[in-house]
């Protein structure tokens, strides 16, 4: 199959390039590369474009000749949309419509779009499932659900699309990101031999990352038929963040300390993945436990260097660094 991809040399898209070209896929990246073009090694099936999803003429020009886009570009998660607003809203939603028409218009035969978990904002459901009311409680939720929205109106026979609402991602990628709940605690633990719990009770959904590449794997591979038109939570288990916080010590080291500290951030959410292990037989293989020692070995091995200060690790400092707008 030949794809595309928006957002491929990002955090997932570090890891789940490598395993489409294993496949024998032919990959499309289409990204900013604001944290390098050489998270991604040249393969001879690989075509990497610098450049922006907010440019129709460019996507116009690249999409033809693709048959499937597997949409991950985005300014990702609350504190890096807050950051700028009208740049979040301007890559996340405005340019959400365009890049589903051209592709459409252009023969493309399957759309994945990565929506987030965070959709739902708080429930009190013991398990919230696709087809529960979203409550968004940011501007970066808000804008993933109305993109769910737009992308529904453009279901057809010829036009194969479906949603991912992925829990929060986790472990170790050649585009590291460490400011993701699992992975900030991994880090203060190795380095500080110290982790904050901000409040500790919220429940937060996780997934380790060879998971979340393995479930859009599964999706692209899927029939068309039972994915047209459908939302797929995919998540390995809803712990609170001080369970996550005794996982991470347990692999770390007992020697940590843990220190709790209040918090506004009331974030909180059960999410039920049954739904695509019913359907498309996906189930997740790798633990939390698993991500932090997959870190661990990365921090062992220099793969991190200065893991607690470089700004390539952080979203939030890169964009300020290059005044990304």
């Amino acid at each position: 199959m030949k794809i595309l991809i928006t957002g491929g040399a990002g955090y997932v898209g570090s890891k789940l390039v490598p395993q489409m070209l294993k496949l024998g896929h032919k990959v499309t990246v289409l990204d900013l590369m604001i944290y390098g073009e050489n998270v991604l090694d040249n393969h001879k099936n690989l075509k990497k474009v610098k450049g922006d999803i907010r440019n129709d003429d460019l996507l116009k020009k690249i999409i033809p000749g693709h048959e499937a886009v597997l949409h991950l570009a985005c300014i990702s998660n609350d504190p890096s949309f807050e950051l700028n607003p009208s740049l979040g809203k301007s890559i996340n939603y405005d340019a959400f419509e365009p890049l589903v028409r051209i592709s459409r218009d252009n023969k493309v035969n399957r759309f994945v779009y990565a929506s987030s978990s965070s959709v739902y904002g708080i429930k009190k459901e013991k398990n919230v499932t696709e087809d529960m009311k979203l409550e968004p409680l940011t501007d970066y939720s808000k804008f993933k659900g109305e993109c769910e929205k737009i992308l529904k109106n453009y279901k057809s026979e010829d036009f194969i699309i479906t949603t991912v609402r992925p829990s929060t991602v986790c472990g170790y990628a050649r585009r590291q990101r460490l400011d993701l709940v699992v992975n900030i605690l991994a880090n203060n633990a190795f380095h500080n031999r110290e982790i904050k719990v901000f409040g500790g009770d919220q429940l937060r959904p996780n997934i380790h990352i060879n998971d979340m590449v393995d479930s859009y794997l599964s999706i692209l591979d899927a029939m068309p038929k039972i994915i047209n038109g459908e939302i797929f939570n995919v998540g390995f288990k809803n712990q609170s963040v001080n369970e996550l916080a005794l996982d991470v010590r347990e692999v770390m080291g007992k020697d940590i300390k843990i220190k709790n500290t209040e918090t506004n951030d009331n974030r909180s959410y059960h999410v039920s993945s049954e739904k695509i292990k019913s359907i498309l037989g996906f189930v997740t293989k790798h633990t939390i436990k698993d991500a932090t020692l997959d870190l661990k070995k990365a921090f062992e091995g220099g793969l991190l260097p200065n893991s607690l200060q470089d700004e390539r690790y952080f979203n939030i400092k890169r964009m300020q660094s290059i005044n990304l707008f």
